[in-house]
């Protein structure tokens, strides 16, 4: 009998979370939906509490490393850094971390390089959720806005920072614009994102277009730019005042998909405090994980960062 009740509760769990994944996507719409979507995500505080104040991938310098994966989301903030630039840059310089989601990354450039950081996000509740785990407001500070429609003058910042929010944005090329303009010049700009392939040299097949579609529509993403397209966005941009380089850090962020499973099994009571509901939503997200793992193993999507002076 006992077996039977088991077989019965697992059986309700995997329809419950197919149908779930299957039928109730989170298709682009509109800057609202990235909005609502971060939102909910924020309020159920699923990512936050299994993963930390950082929502981004992290950094491992070999494959199969073994590293805390928190640490090597850290990790990752301080390779970007060093990478673009910007700690070459005085303490107190102006940095602008545009999709700051929770603040993480916008907490290590203030506290640990002494940078006057202003984070931004289109979703209030990120923004909310920033300023709460923030001690130090006055110089890392948090406001709801548009990456499209940057409340600032140009030539504000020392430094823009830019980590995954590209793929939430459709238009690729006023995203670029707008984060050049208010930099100033001789300022760093670091930027990290999702890419896909090249479709212009190397044309998705079917399969892949339904692979594409997927990772598109469960995380509210409009379209992805190759590496060579946003670097061609920055370059084409009226505010790009030098050379732009790009490079493919997939080997090593790769390994931040597993790891990112993983963390459920190592901190179990992080989900299961949240109640059987964020347990099952914390399931949903498996298949997109796993899809997105295997489309970054064939090159089907790249990891792509980018750095330029103002």
């Amino acid at each position: 009998m006992q077996w039977i009740i088991i077989f019965i509760f697992c059986t309700f769990f995997i329809f419950t979370l197919t149908n779930q994944w299957l039928s109730q996507s989170r298709k682009y719409e509109s800057v609202s939906s990235v909005a609502s979507s971060y939102d909910a995500w924020t309020d159920d505080r699923i990512l936050e509490n299994l993963w930390g104040e950082h929502i981004h991938l992290g950094f491992y310098e070999k494959p199969r490393m073994k590293k805390d994966f928190r640490k090597a989301k850290v990790d990752f903030v301080h390779e970007l850094v060093h990478w673009s630039g910007l700690d070459k840059l005085p303490k107190g310089s102006r940095v602008l971390d545009v999709g700051c989601g929770i603040g993480g990354s916008a907490r290590i450039l203030s506290d640990y390089y002494g940078f006057d950081v202003i984070g931004i996000s289109i979703s209030q509740q990120q923004i909310k959720r920033a300023n709460e785990l923030t001690v130090n407001k006055d110089f890392c500070r948090f406001e709801v806005m548009n990456a499209l429609d940057l409340k600032f003058e140009k030539g504000s910042f020392d430094g823009v920072w830019s980590v995954e929010a590209g793929p939430h944005i459709l238009d690729k090329q006023t995203f670029a614009d707008e984060m050049l303009r208010v930099l100033r010049p001789g300022g760093v700009l670091a930027v990290a994102d999702w890419n896909q392939r090249d479709s212009k040299m190397h044309p998705f097949n079917i399969f892949e277009k339904f692979i594409m579609n997927q990772l598109l529509t469960q995380w509210t993403h409009p379209e992805f730019s190759s590496i060579e397209g946003f670097k061609n966005n920055l370059l084409n941009s009226p505010y790009c005042g030098s050379s732009v380089e790009s490079s493919n850090w997939t080997r090593y962020t790769i390994q931040s998909w597993n790891e990112s499973i993983y963390e459920g099994v190592r901190r179990p009571s992080s989900i299961l405090k949240l109640g059987l509901r964020s347990l099952i939503k914390a399931f949903r997200e498996i298949p997109t994980i796993l899809m997105m793992r295997w489309s970054f193993a064939i090159g089907l999507m790249e990891f792509g960062v980018f750095k330029s002076r103002g």
